[in-house]
C-alpha cells in the first residue's frame, strides 16, 4: 500500500550514525520481558513506518543485543546484519518512496547504556531495578529505532518482569496483570514522542497522587478535551523515600498551575515523578514523566529549581521538540527561564534578579560557545542553558510581560507535539510582536546565540 510520502529530515551531525532520513516512523509496539536479577531482556518490537524514498534497505539504531528475526510486512527477512550500532534489513524487492510497512524484529540479550560524548546513556541498571535515560542516543541500547529527535511516533508498552517490581513508562497504564511470578503492565503513550525520550523505569516503587494545593481547582478550563481540575501527578518511590519525596514535592502542584498560566495547558494526560532509591548526578526527564534521586529531595533552592526545570521540559523538549540537536537550547534554555519564572511566582528571587545572577557568572566564564549552536561536546554545557534563559529575558524586556507570556503561549501551542528550530521561534515572535514598533526577533536573539562575546544584561 502506498499513499503521500513522509516528510522525513536529514541525519543530524550533532549524532552521526544515528537516525535515516529514508523512512518515517509513525508507531512504535514493544513487548519487553525482562528479568531483573540477571538483567536478561527478550524484545519485540512491531514498527508501523513509510518510506520517504526507495527502499533497498532498511536502517535502524541498535546496540549491544542480538536480533533473531526480522519480518518486513509479515514476511520473513532473509538478510539482515548488524554492525555497530545499526540494523540493517535488505528487503526481498525494494519498496518505493511513500510505501507504507511494517517491521516485527526479535531480539534479545543483555541491555547496557551505550558511551559517546555525554557518558552512559540509555538502559542503567540500579541497584534493585532499571532506569533508562536516553538523551540524546540512548534509545538504541533496548529497542530498535530510527533514532532521530525529529522521528515522533506513538508508543505503546507491554513489560513483564518479576511480580514484586513496579514498571513505569511514558503515557497512561492501560493495564496490569499477574500470573505466578510475573507480572505484565500495559502502557499507552499516544502524543508522539522521539525515541530518546522513551523509557521503562523498573523499581520496588510504592505510587501515591501527588496531593497538593492550587490557586483556583477549576485552572484547567481550556485544556484540551475540554478536561478541568488539576493535572493527575503521581509519585513513584521506595516506601522508605515516599514521605520525604512528598515533601520535596509538596509545591509542584503550584508550579504546574503557574506553568499551565505562562505556557498554556499541559500537553499530555498525567505527569509522573520517580524517585530512584540510587543517587543520581541529575535528575532525567522523559514524556510524561522524570527521574530524581534521593539526593535532590529537599526544599532548598537548588533542588526546587531541578523540579521545575524538568516540569518545563514538558512543554518544552517533549511536547516541543528540536528537530535538530544545534537548537537544544529551545529545550533547555526555556526550561532554565522556567526556573525563574518559579522562583519569581513563589516569592523568591525575580526573574531580573536570577538573570543577572546568571549574567555575572558568565561574565567570569570563556566566551567561546554559540548557543544556537554549541557542538556535540558542549550540547549540554551550562552556558547553553544560561545563556538561552537570558536569550528570552532579553525578549520579555523588549516586549513587556504580557506580550511575552502571549507570545510563549502562543509558541507552546502552534507548534504542540511537532518539532521546532530556532528559525521558527524567531519567525512566531516576529508575527507575535508585528505590533511593537521596530521590533525584530533576529535583533534580540542573534547575540545571545550566534555571537560567543557575551551581550550587556538585558
Amino acid at each position: 500500500m502506498s499513499s503521500a510520502p513522509a516528510s522525513c529530515p536529514l541525519p543530524d551531525p550533532y549524532t552521526p550514525g544515528h537516525g535515516s532520513a529514508d523512512y518515517r516512523v509513525s508507531r512504535y509496539e514493544l513487548y519487553l520481558d525482562y528479568r531483573v536479577t540477571t538483567n536478561r531482556l527478550s524484545g519485540h518490537a512491531a514498527i508501523t513506518a513509510q518510506s520517504c524514498a526507495p527502499l533497498d534497505r532498511i536502517v535502524l539504531n541498535l546496540a549491544g543485543l542480538r536480533v533473531l528475526k526480522v519480518q518486513l510486512n509479515g514476511q520473513r527477512v532473509q538478510r539482515f546484519s548488524q554492525r555497530g550500532n545499526q540494523l540493517i534489513i535488505i528487503p526481498a524487492r525494494p519498496l518505493a518512496t511513500g510505501t507504507d510497512f511494517s517491521l516485527d524484529i526479535r531480539y534479545d540479550g543483555t541491555p547496557g547504556p551505550l558511551r559517546g560524548n555525554w557518558g552512559d546513556v540509555g538502559w542503567e541498571e540500579l541497584t534493585d531495578g532499571v532506569l533508562v535515560a536516553g538523551q540524546p542516543t540512548g534509545a538504541p541500547s533496548w529497542f530498535p529505532c530510527n533514532d532521530h529527535p525529529s522521528q515522533k511516533a506513538s508508543f505503546g508498552y507491554t513489560v513483564t518482569t518479576e511480580a514484586n517490581y513496579r514498571v513505569i513508562c511514558n503515557g497512561v497504564l492501560v493495564s496490569r496483570h499477574a500470573k505466578a511470578s510475573r507480572e505484565t503492565w500495559v502502557f499507552e503513550q499516544a502524543e508522539p514522542m522521539a525515541t530518546y525520550l522513551a523509557t521503562v523505569q523498573i523499581g520496588r516503587y510504592d505510587l501515591r497522587p501527588l496531593a497538593f494545593q492550587t490557586h483556583d481547582p477549576a485552572h484547567r478550563a481550556d485544556a484540551p478535551h475540554g478536561s478541568r481540575g488539576p493535572v493527575p501527578q503521581y509519585i513513584a518511590a521506595p516506601p522508605a523515600l515516599m514521605a520525604s519525596a512528598a515533601a520535596a514535592l509538596g509545591r509542584q502542584g503550584q508550579m504546574m498551575e503557574s506553568f499551565e498560566a505562562c505556557f498554556g495547558p499541559y500537553p499530555f494526560a498525567n505527569y509522573t515523578v520517580v524517585v530512584a532509591d540510587d543517587d543520581l548526578e541529575i535528575p532525567l526527564e522523559a514524556q510524561s514523566l522524570a527521574v530524581f534521586g534521593p539526593n535532590h529531595l529537599s526544599q532548598q533552592w537548588n533542588d526546587q529549581r531541578l523540579i521545575a526545570h524538568e516540569l518545563a521540559h514538558q512543554w518544552f523538549g517533549n511536547s516541543l521538540t528540536v528537530k535538530t540537536w544545534a537548537d537544544i537550547w529551545l529545550h533547555e534554555g526555556f526550561a532554565c527561564y522556567a526556573e525563574w519564572i518559579w522562583s519569581e511566582a513563589s516569592g523568591q528571587a525575580t526573574a531580573q534578579q536570577r538573570a543577572t545572577a546568571a549574567w555575572q557568572g558568565l561574565s567570569s566564564q570563556a566566551q567561546d560557545l554559540l548557543v544556537g549552536d554549541p557542538s556535540p561536546e558542549l550540547m549540554f554545557d551550562d552556558r547553553v542553558y544560561k545563556r538561552g534563559a537570558l536569550a528570552l529575558h532579553a525578549l520579555r524586556r523588549a516586549s513587556g510581560d504580557v506580550p511575552f507570556f502571549e507570545f510563549l503561549r502562543s509558541w507552546a501551542d502552534s507548534y504542540r507535539h511537532g518539532g521546532v528550530t530556532t528559525a521558527d521561534l524567531m519567525d512566531t515572535a516576529d508575527r507575535a510582536f508585528v505590533e511593537l514598533p521596530g521590533f525584530n526577533a533576529r535583533t534580540i536573539f542573534t547575540p545571545w546565540l550566534y555571537r560567543a562575546a557575551l551581550p550587556p544584561l538585558p
